[in-house]
């Protein structure tokens, strides 16, 4: 480690906590309806789409009405994308005539992109046309980050509201978001990107002549809107099979930077824009705080393991710690950082490969996924589940001091615990679930690329990402096969549905609640004894949860100095 790489990881830091509250102050601008800068241009829009659509602003939605539109909006949409790829290979934008996509990789990629996961069990230069990649994955990462959004402000106002039967209406969150936020954010985000050689272009491939004399195809295509939206979004599926290592779709230093902190900023956001609707900032920093130690945590180590390399490394005499996998324009410290980020925050992206960290390096993205990725986490995904956690951390406190817990005025009882618990679990079902279904059938031991801890580990990264909504890999792992497509596509499916439904039953529960004025035994919810319980809670539960399935995989490549031994395993 050295001075130069904590300076690019402090310059991220107050780059995003300096956005924070400017960002988050115009989110509540949009989502309160009230006027902002972009309203004279924007509202005749907004106002003309409601028409179309036939929705009432002023009509709002109980929590089963909202999850209901919700599920039909995402179920239309997983339908028209499947068809889509399934019919590429007639449909216009295809100058590569790339064929019609396989049945089982139509499913994943369809669950995959609706869910915000964007898991890719493709070559997106070599597999998709023009038109699946901006109707279909571009429109779908448009669609499902403000599904996240729209589902964190409707659990927002469930502590918010008192005696309320309602919490908001999913087409104007969505509308507003998609419309205000997500939109202006990134036409000016590609221009950006354009600035530094992202390509951006409806050309067909490039056909280039090597220093050899040879012919190379290079491809091109839509790139920078794809790209811009990938970050914002924390979607993180790559135009190109490469992702954010490309040089197309992450070409500098400072395309590198830019893309960091638009995986992060509307996540941190978010929790500014709780404190500002429940009435107190400090609420939103506390909970920006928790995130940012358990933050911080993962990049320590991670990026004091990749800086370490390993003893395997350091005896061949490649001292300078572990470049494997890792691109040279952006070295050790970009390359940590950026895996935890993408890891933490739901997003997937990676300009390096994970698959190739040392076996701690390789770690700490897979506890951030297991954790739930409320570490900033996907947008509007990140702050719901990190209030599940405040639920459960409340309710542990409530047990302390033997009286009934309570947050932001509201008592929080068993109903609220049991949802917040459902949310939490559903996750270890799927992850540990499928990796143990995959270590014991053919279909699944013949993906990792690798035999032994770090096969195991390849398997359980991938079910990992996916129930988790990430979209990242350890790249050993071949999993375009019938038996993952389905058994991952599953997991996504069930990774973000069955933990949304839970907490907009909490949302419907809370908003019904009355407000139950502070006393002198009410728990502060916004200094630093809170954000120490809070972490120590995830901590716990989710140690308890997954440990033992760590332990079979990274720890014992670790403890057993295999993990250094990348020229000869990749990983």
């Amino acid at each position: 480690m050295t001075i130069n790489g904590w300076i690019q990881v402090a310059l991220f830091c107050a780059t995003v906590l300096a956005l924070v509250r400017p960002l988050g102050g115009y989110m509540t601008r949009v989502f309160k309806g009230e006027r902002t800068l972009l309203s004279p241009m924007l509202g005749p829009i907004e106002t003309g789409l409601y028409r179309l659509a036939g929705i009432d602003t002023r009509s709002e939605q109980s929590w089963l009405g909202y999850g209901l539109a919700m599920l039909t909006f995402h179920a239309l949409g997983f339908a028209a994308l499947y068809g889509l790829l399934r019919l590429q290979d007639v449909l216009p934008l295809n100058p590569a005539g790339q064929a019609a996509v396989a049945p089982d990789l139509a499913f994943n990629t369809a669950a995959s992109f609706v869910t915000n996961t964007n898991w890719q069990n493709y070559g997106g230069e070599s597999t998709l046309s023009y038109l699946s990649q901006m109707l279909g994955l571009t429109h779908q990462n448009f669609l499902s980050a403000a599904t996240g959004i729209a589902l964190a402000l409707a659990l927002v106002r469930g502590f918010s509201r008192a005696s309320a039967r309602t919490v908001g209406s999913f087409w104007v969150d969505l509308t507003r978001c998609t419309l205000y936020v997500l939109l202006p954010i990134c036409v000016l985000y590609t221009l950006v990107l354009v600035s530094q050689g992202i390509p951006q272009t409806l050309g067909a491939s490039i056909q280039a002549t090597t220093l050899e004399g040879t012919t190379q195809t290079i491809a091109v295509g839509p790139v920078a809107s794809q790209v811009a939206i990938k970050m914002l979004g924390t979607n993180g599926g790559g135009f190109f099979n490469a992702n954010a290592a490309h040089p197309f779709e992450n070409p500098t230093a400072l395309s590198n930077f830019f893309q960091m902190v638009s995986i992060f900023v509307l996540g941190a956001a978010m929790t500014n824009v709780f404190g500002r609707m429940v009435g107190d900032e400090r609420q939103g920093w506390a909970i920006l705080g928790a995130m940012g130690v358990l933050f911080l945590a993962g990049v320590l180590v991670t990026y004091a393991s990749e800086a370490a390399g390993s003893s395997v490394l350091n005896g061949m005499g490649f001292t300078g710690g572990n470049m494997e996998g890792k691109e040279l324009r952006f070295g050790i410290v970009a390359s940590a950082l950026f895996a935890v980020v993408t890891t933490a925050a739901s997003c997937g992206a990676v300009n390096a490969m994970h698959d190739s960290f040392t076996a701690l390096g390789g770690l700490i993205p897979m506890i951030n996924m297991q954790l739930g990725e409320i570490i900033v986490g996907g947008v509007g995904a990140g702050l719901y589940g990190m209030l599940v956690f405040v639920i459960v951390a409340i309710f542990v406190a409530g047990l302390m001091v033997g009286r009934t817990p309570e947050y932001l005025g509201k008592k929080i009882e068993s109903r609220e615990v049991k949802m917040a618990m459902l949310a939490i679990l559903c996750l270890p079902l799927m992850m540990l679930g499928f990796t143990a279904l995959a270590t014991v059938v053919a279909a699944g031991l013949a993906g990792p690329a690798n035999a032994g801890p770090h096969g195991f580990s390849e398997i359980l990264y991938a079910f990992t990402s996916a129930a988790a909504n990430n979209g990242s890999a350890f790249g050993g792992l071949s999993g375009n096969t019938p038996f993952y497509n389905t058994t991952l596509a599953i997991g996504m499916l069930v990774g973000r549905f069955f933990v949304i439904i839970p907490a907009l039953a909490i949302a419907g529960a809370l908003a019904a609640k009355k407000t139950v004025p502070a006393s002198a035994g009410t728990l502060p919810t916004h200094g630093v004894l809170f954000i120490g319980m809070l972490v120590g809670v995830i901590l716990i539960v989710g140690g308890l949860t997954f440990f033992p399935s760590l332990a079979l995989g990274p720890i014992v490549e670790h403890l057993a100095g295999t993990a250094g031994q990348t020229f000869a395993t990749g990983g």
